[in-house]
């Protein structure tokens, strides 16, 4: 084989990965908006159809609904996180950043029907799950706080993972409907963490 034919080998296979990649992230998405509306036990035929491919399709990439499940809950994890720098970025002020960002874990946590029981299941595959979440979520959080008190705008030394879970709690029963409104309450949280000027 010569040189040139190696390179266009290689220019030919990246195009498939990262469609490869395009599709898997299109299945997540697909399956986040089913368990959104239906809950983590949503039929795998439901997800497909959300998806436009056959159920066949979905189990080549995720063999079991812990994989797929797995994979669902990782892939929104880090959009939230991957939304922490750019709300620092483009918000008026760090806190008002933090806010958002609060709000996006609120809605992250309140339309997930069954992800608590699913991490509380005996299953290897959902163990490793929360660490992940508290190892990836926690330290944007953490930066998000410290930008805001940096800026004079919160008191400093609240530690990422007691908002985060103080946000948890407030948000438990949210899914259930009625009244309950999660996000309020939590957004009364993050304004009192202001400081006084």
């Amino acid at each position: 084989m010569k040189d040139g034919d190696e390179g266009d080998v290689r220019g030919t296979a990246r195009p498939r990965r990262a469609d490869a990649r395009r599709n898997q992230e299109a299945l997540l998405d697909a399956a986040a908006a089913v368990f959104v509306r239906s809950g983590v036990n949503a039929p795998v035929r439901d997800v497909a159809a959300e998806a436009g491919v056959g159920t066949g399709t979905i189990y080549r990439h995720f063999p079991t609904r812990a994989d797929l499940i797995v994979a669902v809950y990782r892939h929104q994890i880090e959009a939230c996180a991957q939304a922490g720098p750019e709300l620092l970025r483009s918000a008026p002020s760090p806190h008002a950043a933090l806010g958002r960002w609060i709000d996006l874990f609120v809605d992250f946590l309140v339309t997930k029907h069954g992800l608590a029981a699913v991490l509380n299941s005996d299953d290897p595959g959902f163990q490793a799950l929360h660490a992940s979440f508290i190892e990836r979520l926690a330290p944007v959080c953490g930066h998000l706080l410290d930008a805001a008190a940096e800026a004079g705008e919160i008191r400093p030394g609240l530690p990422p993972v007691e908002l985060m879970r103080g946000v948890g709690n407030l948000c438990i029963g949210a899914e259930n409907g009625g009244t309950y409104d999660a996000r309020r309450l939590v957004g009364l949280l993050v304004a009192g963490l202001r400081q006084a000027p």
